[in-house]
Parts: structure tokens; C-alpha cells; sequence
């Protein structure tokens, strides 16, 4: 992101920055030193200043090299026999380095016009020397010469030097070249115009300014063209102005100084790849964001409308084996078992304690579980541990840190009246959201997580059915809960898919969990998270070509998680780093309004998700922040996951510390609070 964020830094101040800024402000502190002001167009910075012999003009063109005006000045001059000064920028240089190449070796003369076209009189005096700096190096890459003479941009003759301007320019290892006569060409005010302000008086010698660059330049050409045979008859030389004055010429350039023209050059050229390379993830990332929120809207509306004329289907009254996998959950289980057992369905709840090295199991019992121990091999093993020993086909799967609301249990069984369903996922509410990171998490689960398993239900695609609260048919489960993956929810989910099961959304079967309450807790879960899910992803990823419920997951679970949970990601925080650099560089109110659009789409969005399931819209306050800052974290997240796939590595169990917050926060929720 560092280096992302250089090179389009690089490419923003190179083609972007703007120095007529600071040149507006430039020349309001009075006139120059009269020595300066009414002296030649050459000066040193020692304060003496020459001019060119009589008779001998030195042509100089300013703002180049341009790929479509300086091969036409230049075949012009060869066509005459005739040698200039071309003062080109740096970054131009940079870009076209064959063109500057083709000056020097063609008899020209290069000198500096700076890196990016700034007026060096307004610009601190660090940043005059890295313009300098920056243009010596890139006409070194391009030639391996360095140049000797210097042309402030936006300057002209001597006379209209200012105080500020001449403390600019002097002392900075350059011989200064104004000019003696302005052809104003960049006014464009025709051929005849421009050869009468470039001619001199009588047998006078003359710097003449024109320009190869910064618009169109037919009409210099053209003049050019009628001046030189012109001039020649009136027995006038052209010349470069090293050669005019009897100067030495450009200096030969060390390797370092090449070497570092050249890499700046390589990374310019790479960086404007880059930025074409973001525009189009910029327009993508947009569309894809956009086409999310579309989706997710109309398949919450959807839902919404379907789950209404569900409400007369048969009720189901089969009871159920709840099985808590448990390892340290002294904080929790204790609530999270009594919780179930005040269930208005009727259930058995076994507690595998996973080699506990704290009292949860004793905990468990006392609060009334069927308790199983085991010598500590992982949550998939412990559930599998209580799938052996329920008694009733109909099981709900909980996590240690969860309590469940009374009803939930029995919500959460109802889809199981068609018999074509053999897995559900219930509605995860955040229970400790008192903290921003904890609402940040609340809006996630209300706007993320539930409002696509909304659409995965519809689409009959669900990938997930979440370890905090799902039921599952004994006879969907085949062989139990897989063990080679971190996402062992995920996989299960996605095995039942295949196998020919649907899997449904019921968000009436509320559950509160813990979440992460820590920065690095946060980092630890998500990214296990998102492991495990790259990991079931490849697992089943035989899923896009099959047909059936199969088919129905790997062409639109699949494709979904791929689009919008691994790449839309991936390319986020790029996109995010160039709407910094287009509020800077480009134009800062039409990429605000790019964003205040995308932002105000999201806030629609959640306050839609917030009213489906029954939430304050007061937790919107804090979804800016959330946009702003939570987002990022979870892009890294995913970048991190996904390097870690293609690297081979392999991600251990990560556990999170637990508080015992879900318990209150359901208090608080059945109190209004």
C-alpha cells in the first residue's frame, strides 16, 4: 500500500500538480536589482548577465519534448541546417525519453525548464531543489547528459524579474536563460505575428522564446519554417546558447546520476500504468458496490415478502439436541446453557467440553447440560462428539458464547416443515455493542452478514450456516462436521448444498453472541474467518459445474463470495488509496461526490437492514467511521488471507477471550434498552 501510494504520489505531482498556483502570486514584491532587470538574457547568480553576439539568434523551445510538436520543430531546424536550445521538462523528458535523445543527437542543446513546470518563487526552497534535482536526473536518464542552462517557467525577459523570483533562481548550480524576445506563440495569434515578435532590430543578437509543447503549436512550426530562411538572408546564425555565448555545453553525466534518471523514468512510466490500471478498478470496484447493494436491497425485500406468506405453513414440534462445543467458557456457558434450557421448545442441551482447563464443565452441569468431556481436539471433533450422543434428528449447534432468546430454538425449527430443507441459519445479534468497535461489528451483522443470507435464501445458494446458532437434519449432516478446514461452518454448509439439501434463512431465531472486544482479537477472528472460507471455497469449488442445489451454490454462492467477499476486497483498498490521490490531484468534488454517492447508498442500505430486524437507526451515527476506518481493517483481513492461501501456509486455530457480554445484552435488549 506504501509503494501503491508512492508511485500514484509520484505520477499525481508529475502530471497534475499545478504551478500556475504559485505562479499567480509571483512578481508582487516590485522588480529586481536593476543589474538583473536591464542586464542580458544569460545571467549568473554573481550578478553578471550576457548577450548574444550580433547577428546570431539563439531559437529556444520551452514546456517539450511533445510527441506531436518537437519532431516537427526539429525536422524544421535540420531542414535548415539550423542548432537550438530546447529547455524541456523534466517529466517529459521522463516519458519521451527518445525525443530527448533525438535533441542532443542531432546537435541541440537541452536545458532545464524543471520537473513538473513549477514556479520555483513560490515553492519553499526544499522543494525548488528536488524540481531542479528531479529535472537533472531525468534528462540524465534520457541522454546521459547533464544540463548546464536553466528556464524558470513562466518567466520572459529580464525585466520582468521580481525580487522574490530572482532569490529563486540564483545560486542553484545552473547558468539562467531568460530571453531577449518573447514570441508570446502560446497565444496562438498566427504565423505572421509570431515571426514579427521574433525578429530582432538591425543586426542585434537575440535569445528568441518559443514553445514545442502545451497546446497547439502549427502555428509555430509554420513561423518557424518562414523565419529561418528569412533570417539566414540577413546573414544571421542559429545557434544553441552555450555555442553563442562560447560556453561549455551540457556535462557528461556520472553513472549514479544516469542510473537514478533512468529509475525515475521507469517508475513514472510505471505509475502512470498504475493509475490507468485504478481507473478501471476505481469504475469496477463502484459497479460491483453498487450492484451488491442493489442485489442485497431486493433480495431483503424479497425475503421480507416471502417470509410473510410462510407464516401459515405447518408447525413444527419435534424436539431438538442442542450441542455446545465448550473449551474455557467459564464466562459464558453458564448463561448460555440456562438460556437454552428456558427454550419454549422442547430440548435436550449437551455441553462438550473440549479439555477445558477451567471450570466449564462444571459450570455446565450445575446450569443442568448433559455434560461430555474429551482430551482437547477441536471445536469439529467436540460437535461431532455431541452429534454421536443426541438422542432426536432435528440439532442445533451453538457456540459457547451464546444466549439464546426463548423462542429462538423454536423459530429456528420451523423451515424444517419442508422436508427439502436440511440446514438453517438463525439471526446472530451482537451482544456486546456498547464500544464503536462493538457497534461497528452490530452493523456489520445487520447490514452484512444477515442481509445476504437474506439473498442466499432466496437464491437457494446459503454458504454458511454460522457456528454461533444453525439446525441441521441428521440425516443432511453425512459424515459430521469436516475437520480440514477453519471455516468448519462454511465447509458443513457448503457439503449440504452439494449433497442435494436446501438451506434456509429464518431471522426470527435470535441468538447473542460475543464478539471480538480488541483491535488484535478482531484481526485474529476475521482472519481465521476468511481463511477458512478461501479454504472451503477451493474445497468445493467442483460445485460451479454441477447441477442441482449443487450447481445452484458453486453458480451463485460461489460466484457471489468470489466477486464481492474476495475480490471487490482485494481491489478496496487500492481503489480507497486512489480517491486520496483524486481528491488531491484530480478533480476533488467529483470523487467527493463519487463517495458521498457510495457512502450514501450504504447508509440507506443499513437503515434498511436495521428496520428488518427490528434495530434502532440511532447505531447509524456511527457508520461513517465504520466506512472510514472498520472497512479497511477488513479489506487487510482479506488481503492477508488471501496471501497466506496462494503462499501455502497454513493459519492455526484462533481463539478469542471471552468477557461473558451476551448475556447482558439481551437483558438489556428485553428491557428497551
Amino acid at each position: 500500500m506504501l509503494t501503491l501510494l508512492a508511485a500514484l504520489s509520484l505520477h499525481g505531482y508529475s502530471e497534475h500538480w499545478d504551478g500556475k498556483v504559485t505562479a499567480q502570486n509571483a512578481g508582487k514584491d516590485g522588480p529586481a536589482a536593476a543589474w538583473v532587470t536591464g542586464g542580458g538574457p544569460v545571467l549568473r547568480g554573481d550578478g553578471t548577465s550576457r548577450k548574444m553576439p550580433e547577428k546570431t539568434l539563439a531559437l529556444t523551445f520551452d514546456d517539450g519534448p511533445d510527441p506531436a510538436w518537437t519532431p516537427q520543430v526539429l525536422d524544421v531546424l535540420r531542414r535548415h541546417g539550423a542548432h537550438a536550445t530546447f529547455f524541456v521538462v523534466g517529466r517529459q523528458a521522463g516519458e519521451h525519453s527518445g525525443l530527448a535523445e533525438r535533441i542532443v543527437t542531432e546537435g541541440h542543446e537541452i536545458g532545464s525548464h524543471t520537473y513538473s513546470h513549477a514556479s520555483l518563487a513560490g515553492l519553499p526552497s526544499w522543494q525548488r531543489e528536488l524540481e531542479l534535482n528531479l529535472a537533472d536526473n531525468a534528462i540524465a536518464g534520457a541522454t546521459g547528459r547533464r544540463p548546464v542552462l536553466f528556464r524558470p517557467p513562466y518567466s520572459s525577459t529580464p525585466g520582468a524579474v521580481s525580487v522574490a523570483e530572482w532569490t529563486a533562481y540564483r545560486d542553484n548550480g545552473h547558468l539562467l536563460v531568460l530571453a531577449d524576445l518573447d514570441t508570446r506563440d502560446w497565444e496562438r495569434p498566427g504565423a505572421d505575428a509570431i515571426v514579427r515578435n521574433a525578429t530582432p532590430q538591425g543586426t542585434a543578437g537575440a535569445v528568441v522564446l518559443m514553445h514545442d509543447a502545451g497546446g497547439d503549436r502549427s502555428q509555430t512550426v509554420a513561423a518557424l519554417d518562414r523565419l529561418l530562411p528569412q533570417l539566414k538572408a540577413r546573414g544571421y546564425r542559429f545557434t544553441t546558447v552555450s555555442e553563442g555565448l562560447g560556453l561549455p555545453g551540457m556535462a557528461g553525466a556520472g553513472l549514479g546520476t544516469k542510473s537514478k534518471g533512468v529509475a525515475l523514468a521507469t517508475a513514472q512510466q510505471g505509475a502512470g500504468g498504475v493509475v490507468s490500471v485504478l481507473e478501471w478498478l476505481l469504475a469496477i470496484g463502484l459497479g460491483l458496490g453498487t450492484l451488491r447493494a442493489v442485489v442485497q436491497f431486493g433480495g431483503a425485500w424479497l425475503h421480507r415478502r416471502r417470509s410473510r406468506r410462510k407464516r401459515s405453513r405447518p408447525v413444527m414440534h419435534d424436539p431438538v439436541s442442542v450441542i455446545v462445543p465448550a473449551y474455557n467458557e467459564a464466562a459464558n456457558i453458564g448463561r448460555t446453557v440456562r438460556s437454552l434450557l428456558a427454550s419454549n421448545h422442547p430440548v435436550e442441551v449437551i455441553v462438550v467440553d473440549d479439555g477445558s482447563a477451567d471450570n466449564t464443565a462444571e459450570i455446565a452441569y450445575r446450569a443442568g447440560a448433559v455434560v461430555l468431556r474429551q482430551a482437547n481436539a477441536g471445536k469439529p471433533a467436540a460437535l461431532n462428539n455431541g452429534i454421536t450422543h443426541a438422542r432426536y434428528d432435528l440439532l442445533v449447534l451453538v457456540d459457547g458464547d451464546t444466549v439464546f432468546e426463548p423462542d429462538a430454538v423454536h423459530n429456528l425449527v420451523q423451515p424444517f416443515a419442508d422436508p427439502g430443507v436440511g440446514a438453517v441459519s438463525g439471526n446472530t445479534k451482537v451482544g456486546n455493542r456498547d464500544g464503536l468497535l462493538g457497534r461497528w461489528q452490530h452493523i456489520e451483522y445487520v447490514m452484512g452478514f444477515n442481509l445476504d443470507r437474506r439473498l442466499f435464501d432466496i437464491a437457494q445458494c446459503m454458504p454458511t450456516v454460522p457456528g454461533a446458532i444453525g439446525a441441521f437434519r441428521r440425516e443432511a449432516l453425512g459424515r459430521g462436521v469436516p475437520t480440514d478446514t477453519l471455516a468448519e461452518d462454511t465447509d458443513l454448509t457448503m457439503a449440504i448444498c452439494r449433497a442435494g439439501w436446501r438451506v434456509a434463512y429464518e431471522p426470527t431465531a435470535r441468538a447473542w453472541t460475543e464478539v471480538p472486544a480488541s483491535m488484535r482479537q478482531l484481526w485474529r477472528q476475521r482472519y481465521r474467518w476468511c481463511y477458512g472460507t478461501l479454504q472451503a471455497m477451493w474445497k468445493h469449488r467442483a460445485a460451479i459445474t454441477a447441477g442441482g442445489q449443487a450447481g445452484k451454490l458453486g453458480r451463485r454462492g460461489l460466484v457471489y463470495l468470489l466477486l464481492f467477499q474476495t475480490l471487490l476486497p482485494l481491489a478496496a483498498p487500492a481503489v480507497d488509496v486512489f480517491a486520496i490521490y483524486g481528491l488531491v490531484f484530480l478533480d476533488p468534488w467529483r470523487i467527493a461526490a463519487m463517495w458521498l454517492g457510495a457512502f450514501a447508498v450504504q447508509f440507506v442500505l443499513a437503515g434498511y437492514a436495521l428496520l428488518l430486524d427490528g434495530e434502532r437507526l440511532r447505531t447509524l451515527w456511527s457508520l461513517p467511521l465504520q466506512q472510514v476506518g472498520y472497512r479497511q481493517l477488513m479489506y487487510l483481513v482479506t488481503v492477508q488471507s488471501v496471501v497466506t492461501a496462494v503462499a501455502g501456509a497454513r493459519l492455526g486455530w484462533q481463539r478469542m477471550h471471552r468477557i461473558g457480554a451476551a448475556g447482558q445484552a439481551l437483558d438489556d435488549a428485553r428491557a428497551g434498552r
